[in-house]
C-alpha cells in the first residue's frame, strides 16, 4: 500500500530578474512556476516537495530572497512544505542570509524532517569552489546517529551529487566519497536517495538502495557526437511514491521545444571547477 507521494525537483538555476549571468535571460524561475502549476493541475497531491540543489546559478543574497518568494508561492499553491538542499552553484552564506533569513555562515546546511512517518534527510554535498561533491565527516557522524533510530515509514535522503555514474559524464560528477556514504546508509531504514547535478534522469541501486538522479527544471544535458555534451531546453520532475517495500519513480516531462541551447567538449566539462 502506498504510504505517500513526494515530488523531486532539481537544478533550478534561478536568479532574480536582471541578474548578470548567461542563464538569467532564460527566465528559469518561470519554469519552476510552471512546474508547480503543472503539479497542482495534475492532482499529484504530494506530501512534500524536495529540490536537490543548484537553486541558483552563482546567486547572491538578492537572488536567494527572490528564490524564496518563488518557492513560497509554490508551497502555498500545493499546500505542502518545500525543502531544499545546496548544490555546487549555490553559496552557503548568501543562502542563509537571503533564503533562511539567518546570520550569514559557511556552515553546511543539513537537516531531518518527518512528514507522515517518512523521514526526509537533507545533506550538503557541496564543496566550496569545486564541481565535485563530498559529505563531510561532521555530516556522516550526524547521519549515522540519526539513522540509528528508524522512522515509521522509512527514510529518504536528498543531496545534490549522485552516487551513480552517468553515460557521457566525467567521473567528478558523482559523489567523491560515495562508498563512505553508502556504508552509513546500508542496513538502515533508507529506502531511497534523490539527487541532481547531472541534468538527466538516472535510476539504479547502490548497496541495495534505490538512487535517483533527476533532470533539471532549468535545462537537460546529454551526450552528443564528436565527444561533446549538449545543453537542451528541457524541463521535468519526478513523482516518487513510497511503499512498504521501497519506492517507485515516475518521470514527468513538461511540454517544450527541447531545442539545443549550446554544446561544449567533454574535456571542458572535466576541467570545470
Amino acid at each position: 500500500m502506498e504510504k505517500l507521494k513526494f515530488v523531486h525537483l532539481t537544478d533550478t538555476h534561478m536568479n532574480a530578474p536582471g541578474a548578470d549571468n548567461p542563464f538569467a535571460k532564460l527566465n528559469l524561475a518561470d519554469k519552476v512556476k510552471r512546474v508547480f502549476a503543472h503539479i497542482e493541475a495534475a492532482s499529484v497531491k504530494p506530501a512534500f516537495v524536495v529540490i536537490t540543489g543548484d537553486l541558483t546559478h552563482e546567486g547572491n543574497v538578492q537572488d536567494y530572497e527572490y528564490i524564496r518568494t518563488i518557492i513560497d508561492e509554490g508551497s502555498s499553491l500545493l499546500g505542502v512544505p518545500v525543502h531544499v538542499v545546496l548544490g555546487n552553484h549555490d553559496h552557503r552564506a548568501p543562502f542563509r542570509e537571503g533564503f533562511l533569513k539567518e546570520e550569514a555562515s559557511e556552515q553546511p546546511y543539513y537537516y531531518s524532517h518527518t512528514i507522515q512517518g517518512v523521514r526526509l534527510i537533507g545533506l550538503n554535498s557541496q564543496v566550496k569552489g569545486q564541481h565535485h561533491g563530498e559529505i563531510d565527516a561532521e555530516q556522516l557522524a550526524w547521519l549515522e546517529d540519526t539513522l540509528s533510530t528508524p522512522a515509521e515509514n522509512g527514510t529518504i535522503v536528498a543531496l545534490h551529487h549522485p552516487v551513480l555514474s552517468i553515460n557521457g559524464m566525467p567521473g567528478d560528477h558523482v559523489l567523491a566519497n560515495r562508498e563512505q556514504l553508502g556504508n552509513v546508509l546500508e542496513g538502515t531504514d533508507v529506502i531511497g536517495v534523490v539527487a541532481g547535478h547531472v541534468h538527466t534522469n538516472n535510476v539504479g541501486t547502490y548497496k541495495g538502495i534505490c538512487h535517483v538522479a533527476a533532470t533539471g527544471t532549468a535545462f537537460g544535458g546529454e551526450a552528443a557526437e564528436d565527444n561533446h555534451f549538449k545543453i537542451v531546453d528541457f524541463c521535468g520532475y519526478n513523482v516518487v511514491s513510497v511503499y512498504e517495500e521501497g519506492i517507485t519513480v515516475q518521470t514527468v516531462v513538461m511540454p517544450g521545444l527541447q531545442e539545443e541551447f549550446f554544446r561544449f567538449p567533454v574535456e571542458a566539462l572535466m576541467a570545470h571547477n
